[in-house]
């Protein structure tokens, strides 16, 4: 079992857990962070301070709920729906990500 975390996001607090891997490792040593969200389709997206490489976990193909490493933005991404890249109601992203972890039970609230 991974580390949990807390995310706040539009006042909404979401619980996550993130996977046991070396890219989490890296974005746990950068906790606490703030980031600007923006959203892109049902993604929200945002420019952190964290050093986190690429590894062979790499992939674009997501599922909802799941946070990951955006290392072209150096940006966090949490996935809860389709977004412009998405070929069906799968999430997916711009291009490679790291994936970190998952948002634990309902992204609902992430639909604001």
């Amino acid at each position: 079992m991974g580390t949990k975390i807390r995310l706040a996001i539009e006042g909404v607090v979401f619980e996550a857990e993130l996977y046991e891997c070396q890219a989490a490792t890296g974005f746990i040593a950068s906790l606490p962070l703030s980031a600007a969200l923006s959203r892109w389709g049902d993604e929200y997206y945002g420019g952190i301070a964290a050093e986190i490489e690429e590894d062979g976990t790499v992939r674009t193909l997501m599922e909802v709920g799941e946070i990951a490493f955006w290392p072209p933005g150096n940006a966090l991404c949490i996935f809860f729906g389709p977004t412009p890249a998405s070929t069906d109601e799968r999430p997916r992203a711009a291009s490679d990500v790291v994936p970190l972890g998952r948002i634990i039970g309902e992204t609902a609230g992430l639909l604001n």
